[in-house]
């Protein structure tokens, strides 16, 4: 009878443990909507129409790169499932596409939506459903709010923190200036004229002369820069999407006013802006940049370049090679990715988020020498240093040191 009795216990010790050891198993897994044994469903909004269309090539990069990534066995032996819906750069559109995307197609987060009236339509939903809004293409600063928005982040330099050190060199190399601003009348355009004004701090006032605006569906703003001339400004801070940016390029040439020219860094593509507003145009301008320009000689036998070169040749031949948009979505999408294989199986937004806010000193092959992605819980801007970068030819040089922006929301 004790044998029994002993053999009983033995194997209800040995079931309790296989219990244990299943149920441990089976625990590792963890999924929320739109991820699967098999499949990580991404959402995705761009404007591939509408006045902002030029950045529409965002989203067909990164859909191009997971279909590199999916032919390469997927992330953790899941295939992504990109879903990318057109919005037209209309806020009450995006707002629609959202919707769609949490609702009907459940998708584990939204990654990667283009600008800022767009996201800023779509941020207190998201963050009420808790549906993560990842690595947001704008650089407004209000993305780096984890406190309030704890499931917004940012992913590009901030804008103000881009036009602060605008401001500082303005002050150091032309204390004296006259500073005409073009901006366009929305938070976007509104957040780089913050960080311009904070930056040259009690001198704004005096050292800005006229401020512009512009409405995003204006065929045209040659009437402002006809303004902005006879206003004597000698200094001119063009804040502009890459429509916008290559008029006003042109419209200078035009009208003859050469002005120390500051372009902001999301038109600095070569491809978009520059290129179409016409080289001889574009002489002096200067920009910043945190990503490698393709157009550079300097990145010929730069590996990073060779295996965008090969991701272009091989998954999206009909990619522009020199436009920077380009370089963008084939960036942030391995910034996605990284996260992703970080979450290992626990595919749950939670974790998504926590994975997002935990990068230390990543760096990509996009990305200039120097500059790395970090993210921490109370640090929602994954990406704040840039260079300042002069148009010469028909490409942009690096000039100074690798510079960090301060700006927080």
């Amino acid at each position: 009878m004790p044998s029994t009795t002993k053999k009983l216990a033995i194997a209800s010790a040995a079931f309790a443990m296989f219990a244990a050891t299943s149920s441990g198993a089976l625990a590792q897994k963890k999924y929320d909507p739109g991820a699967t044994d098999t499949e990580i469903k991404i959402g995705n909004i761009m404007p591939y129409s509408g006045p902002a269309s030029a950045y529409g090539v965002i989203g067909k990069t990164e859909e191009a790169y997971f279909k590199k990534i999916n032919a390469e066995g997927g992330i953790n032996g899941r295939k992504i499932n990109f879903i990318s819906y057109d919005d037209a750069y209309s806020p009450p559109k995006t707002v629609e596409q959202t919707r769609k995307l949490v609702e009907s197609d459940e998708v584990l987060f939204v990654f990667n939506p283009l600008g800022t009236p767009p996201n800023s339509a779509i941020q207190k939903y998201l963050n009420s459903k808790k549906v993560p809004q990842l690595f947001v293409a704008t650089g407004a600063t209000k993305w780096n709010d984890p406190k309030d928005f704890p499931w917004t982040m940012g992913w590009q330099p901030n804008y103000q923190s881009e036009t602060q050190i605008y401001a500082k060199y303005i002050l150091k190399e032309h204390p004296n200036a006259k500073i005409g601003v073009l901006y366009q009348n929305d938070d976007y355009g509104k957040d780089y004229l913050k960080g311009l004004k904070d930056g040259l701090g009690a001198k704004a006032a005096s050292m800005i002369v006229l401020e512009e605006s512009y409405e995003v569906s204006q065929p045209t703003i040659d009437s402002q820069m006809v303004k902005l001339k006879s206003s004597g400004a000698d200094v001119f801070v063009n804040i502009t999407t890459p429509k916008f940016a290559a008029q006003a390029i042109k419209k200078n040439n035009e009208i003859g006013w050469k002005p120390v020219h500051f372009l902001n860094n999301v038109s600095a593509s070569i491809g978009a802006v520059m290129k179409p507003a016409g080289f001889e145009n574009g002489q002096g301008i200067i920009s910043s940049q945190y990503l490698k320009d393709t157009s550079d000689p300097q990145w010929k036998d730069d590996a990073g370049m060779k295996a965008f070169d090969e991701f272009l040749t091989k998954y999206f031949p009909e990619g522009n090679r020199i436009d920077g948009s380009v370089m963008f979505g084939y960036t942030v999408a391995q910034g996605i990715v990284h996260v992703l294989k970080q979450c290992g199986d626990n595919l749950t937004r939670e974790n998504v988020m926590k994975q997002a806010a935990s990068i230390k000193n990543l760096e990509l092959g996009g990305l200039l020498p120097g500059i790395k992605v970090n993210t921490s819980p109370t640090d929602f801007a994954p990406i704040s240093q840039v260079q300042l970068i002069k148009f010469k030819g028909e490409t942009w040089e690096r000039f100074g040191e690798i510079l960090s922006g301060d700006a927080t929301n």
